[in-house]
């Protein structure tokens, strides 16, 4: 199975993602493919695939991504036909950590074969504190994000499952819970 996990930023997505995948060893992260430069540590095949504009060009000639956006000019973004095969043919479930419209196209992709969870803040007023507790960007962005996640939450009655974060530990039994009726854990 496919699992997609969208959230606005600040929600916890990427907690979940950590969590199940330190606790479970049948769930592997898709890296995407991108063809912006690498910023701070990051590796080749670790946090993205990095490839020229010209490389993925190439790619998306030969119809080798699934999905793919150009988010600004020469900036792109996508999943690789080859990287989900990697993940299936060890038998493990492909978990995807994206941007809701991202997730929106994922689950029109793969259908059923994919479950779609919305990871939701428990207000707005919640996710500005989250934001702001990080404080790792200004308050024109923490604005930028607020107003990115209502638009998102709009979204999240189109994905199977919305899961809230209010209290850390109740959403993640929630998160398990939900693995167990897809039979993804035991």
């Amino acid at each position: 199975m496919i699992l997609i996990f969208c959230a606005p930023s600040g929600s916890g997505k990427s907690t979940f993602v950590k969590h199940l995948l330190g606790k479970y060893d049948n769930f592997e992260l898709s890296i995407s493919a991108t063809s912006r430069s690498p910023r701070g540590t990051e590796k080749h095949g670790v946090e993205y695939y990095f490839l020229s504009a010209d490389e993925f060009r190439r790619l998306i000639a030969e119809d080798k991504l699934i999905e793919y956006q150009e988010v600004y000019k020469d900036h792109f973004y996508g999943t690789l036909r080859s990287e989900i095969e990697r993940i299936q043919k060890k038998g493990h479930h492909v978990v995807f950590d994206v941007d809701v419209k991202g997730g929106l196209n994922l689950k029109k992709i793969f259908g059923k074969e994919a479950v779609a969870v919305f990871i939701q803040p428990p207000s707005i007023e919640e996710l500005r504190r989250r934001l702001e507790g990080r404080g790792t960007d200004s308050k024109e962005m923490i604005e930028q994000r607020l107003a990115k996640a209502s638009t998102e939450m709009q979204d999240a009655p189109f994905f199977d499952h919305i899961i809230v974060n209010d209290k850390l530990e109740t959403a993640l039994a929630d998160l398990e819970k939900l693995l167990h009726q897809y039979k993804m854990i035991n």
